[in-house]
């Protein structure tokens, strides 16, 4: 039996708000639904699409925390973030993104989303990344969605240092890994990092 439409309507809605990043594919998936219906009802609704809420969520992380970057050179979308702890960043590979020979992403996106968010969640005014280790471990195509994931591991690295790991995903499968050696312009107590 399907579900009546104002209520698939309101469940939207309230699904939407626990988790913006849900795609309209997934959204169709849930209710059992076409994907143009998805659509139909976001928009009855006034329910902007993925990328708009992405933007939403965005410039909300970045206004209320991120120090050490303006938004404009975040390459991504920092959707989450606790500076000096963790945070979050999501990118969606296009066709502009690739190599046109053999549709794989250039690996320079990846290194920029990463190196940005290790950047940005750094808790000072300025910081830099002074060495990086990266892995690339699977190719990436255009229609991936790369979620990086950042966490602040210890900054016991020297003064004014700090490491930082990033973990690149698409489909929960890591693609990328780094660890980037950040320098930062205020002092930190050794140790008050775990």
């Amino acid at each position: 039996m399907r579900m009546p439409k104002k209520e698939r309507q309101r469940l939207l809605g309230k699904l939407l708000e626990e988790n913006p990043f849900l795609t309209d594919e997934e959204l169709s998936e849930h209710f059992t639904v076409s994907v143009q219906t998805i659509r139909l009802d976001r928009l009855e609704r006034g329910i902007p699409e993925l990328r708009e809420r992405l933007k939403t969520v965005a410039s909300r992380t970045m206004k209320e925390e991120v120090k050490s970057l303006h938004s404009d050179e975040v390459f991504g979308d920092i959707v989450d973030m606790e500076l000096d702890k963790r945070a979050l960043s999501i990118f969606d590979v296009t066709e502009d993104h690739v190599f046109q020979r053999n549709g794989i992403a250039r690996g320079h996106h990846l290194f920029a989303q990463a190196n940005s968010l290790a950047v940005a969640v750094m808790n000072d005014d300025l910081a830099l990344t002074v060495k990086s280790t990266i892995n690339f471990l699977k190719p990436v195509k255009a229609g991936d969605r790369v979620v990086a994931r950042a966490e602040v591991k210890k900054e016991s690295l020297g003064e004014k240092r700090t490491l930082v790991m990033v973990a690149s995903t698409v489909n929960d499968e890591t693609v990328f890994t780094g660890e980037f050696h950040m320098y930062r312009t205020t002092d930190r107590k050794q140790g008050e990092l775990k």
